[in-house]
Order: C-alpha cells, then structure tokens, then sequence
C-alpha cells in the first residue's frame, strides 16, 4: 500500500490560500507516488473547495465542517484535524509556514508525538529519504534536515516551492468527518482587519516596500500605485511601522513577515540586517535609495540612485505603458 501524506489546507475569506496548493505540490515531493489528501476545515462551501485541491493534484479530500471553524483558533482547528489524522493515520503531514501553520503545527506535533520541520524552502529526495532545506541564522545560512524517525511533519514557506498546474479534468473522492469541537477557550466575536484589501502580502509575487525614506503616510501613496500596476502588496520596513506611516501589519523582517516575493522593490529602506532577514531570498531584489552606500544595495540584484519621489513615479509611467502594450 502506498504512503498518505495528509495536506492541511489554509483558507482565507472564504477561499484556499496559494499555499495550499503549493503544500500538495511539497507532498508530492516527499512522497512521489504516495496518496495525497487535502484536509480543509471551515463552516461553509467546503465541496467547492475540496474540489479546488484535486484540480491542483490531491488525490482526494476529507472536509470537516462545523459553526466553530468560521474563524481560526488553535483549539477547534486542532480538534478537526486531529480527528481527520486519527481516521486517516498518515505517513507525513504537510502544511504552510503561515501564521496559522506556525501557531497550529507545534500543537499538533506535541500531541502526536513526532517533530516538526518547519519553514521548509527546498525538498529534494536521496533514494527514498526526503531532505528538507530551511534557513537559519535569519537567512544568513541554510540547513537540510532529515527525519530519521517517525512521519514526517513539515511546513513550508509560501512563494518556494511551485504549486502543481492546476488540471479541471482531475476527479478524487471528496468525504467527510463530523467532529464534536468542544471546550474552546478562545471565542472569536469578530474579525477586524488591517491590513490593505488586494494582494496577501506573504503569498505576494511582487512586493514594493518603503522605509524611512518614504518620510511620511503619504509617502506611500506612490508605493500603492506601483504595487497596483504590478499585481503586487505594499510593504514596509520596521523604521517605517515606528515612524506610523503604515501599519505593523506591513511590516516585513525579522520581527514581521518573512516573504520571498519573485521581486522585491526596496524603497528608500537602508538595509538594516533585521529588514535584510525577511526579504533577502526574494528571487530578484531592486533598491532604490539615494545613498549610494546604503547597505540594500548589497544584496541588491539591481540598484537605482536616486530621489524615490522621482524615481518611483517615472516606474509607474513606464510600467502602466508596457501593461497598456
């Protein structure tokens, strides 16, 4: 019989976070021919999205629903999954290293006993071994680790690893497991979000980011543009966040979010080794910065000198006319 890896979805809003769909792409890798199943737990319209992960290459999906799922807490998700994990006694269990799978996956791997890979970037296999790379030192250097015991549990960082082509033609068994969630210390009441409507900014392909450079709230007006024309999420360094010209929630390093965008436009952000921990495995890097000795320019794969208030709306210009060709 072949081996089950268990893929625990992630939805936002009502919808599967990109993640997801990369994790089964992780769980492919681990186990080439193995079994993949999708896990996905929510209160509402679970057919349609189990349905989304077979199109994405899940062998078949469980779906758990129930009125306390609506919104994430540690205690009902890990009651739902736990009873998905018992029937189903996988041989490896894969999700994303988001806020959910980082408060979630150590619970999990506590109460079954088994340890946790987690912010995996790479998976290679050598014979039937999987070997997951993660970074550590905050970026600065890269491990592999391997599981020489138990099943393997893993969390992978979004933006990594490529989610399989999504095929409308694939068809798997969509099933469910009805689960008593009960002693939930935690009631949400509501959701009050801030960060910008539009792009996730840690599943982002583009990310245009400001520092203290940008100077003022309004300073960022422009980044939004940019980002907008480029299908992309506005970020922020943590000078920028102390300075209130954005939001916490923008804020990206090694006490904010980790992205690893496909570009990352670095906008009048020094380059503090904080900023650089969140950012520096974006597959291509611009820095705009009028100091030209400005630490960004580094690790920088392309450098602009310059004044960003000029700089930035002539990007715009010149991005909106190869959109419009």
């Amino acid at each position: 019989m072949s081996d089950k890896i268990l893929v625990i979805a992630e939805t936002k809003e009502g919808e599967l976070r990109n993640v997801s769909f990369e994790a089964i792409a992780a769980a492919r890798k681990i186990k080439p021919d193995g079994e993949i199943v999708g896990v996905v737990c929510a209160d509402d319209d679970l057919e349609n999205l189990a349905q989304e992960l077979i199109y994405y290459g899940a062998d078949r999906a469980v779906t758990v629903k129930h009125e306390k799922l609506k919104s994430y807490t540690s205690e009902g998700f890990g009651q739902a999954v736990l009873a998905v994990i018992d029937q189903e006694s996988p041989d490896g269990i894969v999700m994303g290293h988001t806020s959910v799978g980082k408060d979630l996956s150590p619970k999990l791997a506590s109460k079954l006993d088994t340890g946790l890979i987690s912010d995996a970037v790479d998976i290679d296999v050598d014979g039937d071994q999987p070997v997951f790379t993660r970074p550590i030192y905050s970026g600065k250097a890269f491990e592999k680790k391997v599981i020489t015991s138990g099943l393997p549990f893993v969390t992978i960082r979004p933006n990594n690893i490529a989610a399989l082509e999504r095929d409308d033609s694939l068809t798997g068994d969509i099933s469910s497991v009805d689960v008593d969630i009960k002693d939930l210390r935690t009631i949400v009441k509501d959701v009050v979000r801030k960060t910008t409507e539009g792009v996730d900014l840690s599943e982002a392909k583009v990310v245009v980011a400001g520092g203290r450079g940008v100077k003022s709230a309004d300073g960022f007006k422009p980044l939004y543009e940019l980002a907008d024309v480029l299908g992309g999420a506005v970020g922020a360094s943590r000078g920028a966040c102390d300075a209130d010209y954005c939001d916490y929630s923008l804020q990206i390093g090694q006490t904010g979010k980790v992205v690893t965008p496909d570009l990352y436009i670095a906008v009048g952000i020094s380059g503090a080794i904080q900023h650089l921990a969140g950012m520096s495995n974006s597959k291509v890097i611009v820095a705009i910065n009028k100091d030209a000795e400005a630490n960004i320019f580094n690790i920088a794969d392309y450098g602009i000198v310059g004044d960003l208030f000029e700089v930035v709306p002539m990007l715009i210009e010149e991005f909106k006319k190869v959109a419009v060709s």
